[in-house]
């Protein structure tokens, strides 16, 4: 029998057979068995499949206007429904946060993108442990919790093997995960894989690999084990795809279908894309499209007034991006394919859509070393063009990290304005198709009703049958921000989501109540009391081109006025003043990870934060320990990929070598030939300041060979982390891969030490007191 268990004080649950429903006599014949009630299943209840993209913005896909050819997506609308009033937020881990706990971001922790940890709830980089997720939700009513690909819910210093993983996918509520916890990675030698609660071991990816190929196999791997395993039990699969995250990567043959189709232009494919909206009706009659975005740092040129080089270069990255929409497409047709087959996917409900808009992190010119954009970008140098030109034959494979240039971006989020990051409608309306067959969702319609991201976990909870508790693990559950909006799929009438909306992200916020909408563009370093703020009308300007704030000004004050009450109450502040001071601040406890460190063969690649650490802004000295024979070759140490990076290795030769790969840039120190013996073989970094490395070799102690002048190596390069002995996965130098592979060292490797030094002159660190008065004039 079974039944549901007793409640107990403390002390009674310590007793014996505490708990127990049954009879226990001196044997099992005279006994009556007893089992703890079983989380139960609603009859019928359907699969769920929730696919979000990377960076797709609201017109990628063919059946909200695009020219890419996505011919499942497009099915999945013709079999169900397309929502036009659908928002995430305009970042991904915010986003991601969202989707899971149904919460307003920063009440969940995720106000930004897991990269810092400033030490503020807001922005904590860890989801709150006071919101159980959907994982653990739809677990605790019966689901098999699966999840393949980007997480992006774990601050970077708790990713390392010896990490908290408290706020990993297994124990937020998924019973299988594989993919990668940080915010993107390389689609074809991916930095880091994770499955379940591990590193995955990874020398060398297999020919033709490709990481949105991989994450369907997986997933529809742990879907075939599980209904093996028990038909009946029903599944949700969170399939949160790398793609279309830079770096831009593709299959050559997927690149191959779009070169050429992009030489018309930004201009001319927007205006192409937005007529088709028009026609598919998923955007309103007379809807304008809002003009090139003029705003200083998110201006985009006119196509016609670029070089014939840069039209090349620019419309071979668009290329790249339309195959990576391609294989996403393809793979859900895969995906759909395997479901059919096990005849499963009448009842899936299947979501299909994106965390966030179109990118504009390739800034003006796009990029061949998305690394670099991030550092260069950020740091107002020039992006070096004629690098990019003489690379465009390689654009997409695994020797380029390409991003598009924002023109693009602005392609993407046809008909709106500004980009991912922004609160203007650029930043965060996105696709959102809903497919499921035996639910009774209607086929081919369009859904107009307002719609968030946080809406979509109660929305669930109400299709299944699953409750909320009150309390979860023994503490009190924050109140959810979302709203049920079940009925939309149903009933075209239906009211969408009536509660007010507020938007941050770096300092853009926005306000919506009742149709109207605050918003407001922040520029870095500037005053947030005396900014503009804009209003619209959004049913009748869903563009957001006409300004009513002068009209208006008693219901701009309204809203702006709601908007600072919900940032206290949502814990929105402190907001960013765009000095990168937040990015700065770090619990004492992680000083740890600036240690010096010793790395013995056969240990596992460090995580990518745990090793940028070791050599950010500071100089380093890198140790190996070795004893070499006549003949003995191959990698002392590596750290970084094609991205970016550095390696130290003994040539066939018999030479000693340093490569530098400066974002894509490769520059070769050599030394003398190593004779047989016990030596210490070491490259030594050094960081003058402006920008720049020194990097010598020496052995025994004495300096042999020197260069001057490296890029110096920051923001997320390396993006791969250090490994010894061997050049693990994506290289540090390609045409040391071409002749050797990952070139594992044939002599004995004792030991690599890192000794990190002194900090650059330049290092923002000697500069926390200064940028810290800088940022309170921007209050």
């Amino acid at each position: 029998m079974t039944s549901p268990i007793p409640t107990l004080s403390d002390a009674e649950k310590l007793a014996p057979y505490a708990g127990f429903g049954g009879s226990v006599g001196t044997v099992f014949a005279t006994s009556q068995s007893w089992w703890p009630q079983q989380p139960s299943r609603a009859e019928g209840a359907p699969n769920i499949v929730v696919m979000m993209c990377d960076d797709l913005g609201f017109a990628d896909l063919g059946c909200y206007g695009s020219e890419i050819p996505t011919p499942h997506v497009d099915q999945l609308a013709a079999e169900g429904l397309r929502y036009t009033d659908y928002h995430s937020t305009p970042m991904c881990s915010p986003t991601r946060a969202s989707l899971l706990t149904g919460l307003e971001p920063h009440r969940a922790g995720m106000g930004h993108v897991a990269h810092s940890d400033p030490g503020f709830p807001g922005y904590a980089m860890e989801l709150t442990p006071l919101a159980p997720t959907m994982a653990e939700l739809l677990r605790s009513g019966g689901y098999q919790t699966l999840m393949v690909g980007k997480w992006h819910l774990t601050k970077d210093s708790e990713q390392n093997d010896a990490g908290d993983r408290s706020s990993w996918p297994l124990q937020r509520g998924f019973d299988r995960y594989y993919g990668f916890l940080d915010g993107f990675t390389n689609l074809h030698h991916p930095h880091r894989l994770i499955e379940d609660n591990h590193a995955v071991r990874v020398d060398e990816y297999p020919e033709g690999y490709f990481l949105t190929d991989d994450l369907t196999d997986r997933a529809i791997s742990m879907i075939r084990e599980s209904k093996a395993s028990d038909p009946d039990k029903p599944f949700f699969l969170y399939h949160a795809q790398g793609a279309v995250h830079a770096p831009l990567h593709a299959k050559a043959e997927d690149i191959a279908r779009h070169d050429g189709r992009y030489e018309q232009g930004w201009d001319v494919i927007r205006q192409q894309r937005h007529e088709r909206q028009i026609e598919l009706g998923v955007i309103p009659p007379g809807t304008e499209l809002a003009p090139r975005n003029p705003e200083s740092g998110d201006d985009v040129e006119a196509w016609d007034s670029l070089t014939p080089d840069r039209q090349a270069l620019f419309s071979k990255y668009m290329s790249v991006y339309a195959a990576m929409v391609d294989n996403i497409d393809q793979n859900v047709g895969r995906l759909r394919a395997a479901l059919e087959e096990m005849g499963e996917w009448e009842n899936t409900l299947f979501v299909f859509t994106s965390d966030n808009g179109g990118s504009r992190e390739g800034e003006r010119e796009g990029t061949s070393a998305y690394l670099r954009s991030l550092h260069f970008g950020r740091s107002g140098i020039e992006e070096p063009f004629e690098e990019d030109l003489a690379r465009i034959d390689q654009m997409g494979g695994p020797t380029t990290m390409p991003h598009y240039p924002r023109g693009w971006a602005m392609v993407s989020n046809t008909p709106f304005r500004l980009y991912k990051i922004n609160a203007h409608r650029g930043g965060h309306s996105v696709p959102f198709v809903v497919s499921w067959p035996a639910g009774g969702v209607p086929a081919g319609q369009l859904r107009e009703q307002f719609m968030h991201v946080s809406d979509l976990l109660p929305t669930v909870l109400e299709l299944t049958g699953i409750e909320r508790p009150a309390r979860w693990r023994g503490e009190p559950v924050l109140a959810l921000d979302g709203e049920n909006l079940s009925a939309t799929l149903f009933d075209s009438t239906a009211a969408g989501r009536q509660a007010d909306l507020i938007i941050e992200n770096e300092g853009h916020r926005a306000f919506r109540r009742d149709g109207w909408e605050a918003v407001t563009r922040h520029a870095p370093r500037s005053s947030y009391s005396e900014e503009l703020w804009e209003l619209f009308d959004t049913a009748a300007d869903p563009t957001q081109l006409h300004d009513l704030a002068a009209q208006r000004p008693e219901l701009l004050a309204e809203l702006t006025a709601a908007w600072d009450e919900a940032a206290w109450k949502n814990q929105i502040f402190p907001l960013d003043e765009g000095t990168g001071y937040r990015y700065l601040l770090r619990p004492p406890w992680t000083q740890r990870y600036d240690e010096a460190v010793v790395i013995y063969p056969n240990t596992p690649s460090l995580d990518r934060w745990r090793s940028q650490r070791l050599i950010l802004w500071r100089d380093v000295s890198i140790s190996a320990s070795v004893t070499v024979r006549n003949g003995d070759a191959g990698m002392l140490v590596s750290h970084g990929d094609q991205g970016g990076g550095y390696c130290m290795y003994l040539d066939v030769t018999g030479e000693l070598v340093a490569v530098h790969n400066g974002y894509g840039l490769e520059r070769e120190l050599r030394g003398p030939v190593i004779e047989p013996g016990e030596h210490q073989l070491e490259l030594r970094i050094t960081c003058p300041g402006n920008n720049l490395w020194n990097l010598a070799l020496a052995v025994d102690g004495q300096e042999v060979a020197a260069g001057e002048g490296y890029r110096l190596l920051m923001a997320m390069a390396p993006f791969q982390g250090i490994d010894i002995g061997i050049d693990r996965r994506s290289p540090v130098s390609w045409p040391v891969f071409v002749r050797h592979g990952g070139f594992a060292f044939s002599g004995q490797l004792h030991h690599v030490a890192y000794a990190p030094g002194q900090p650059a002159p330049d290092s923002p660190e000697n500069y926390l007191d200064m940028l810290r008065e800088w940022g309170r004039s921007f209050e």
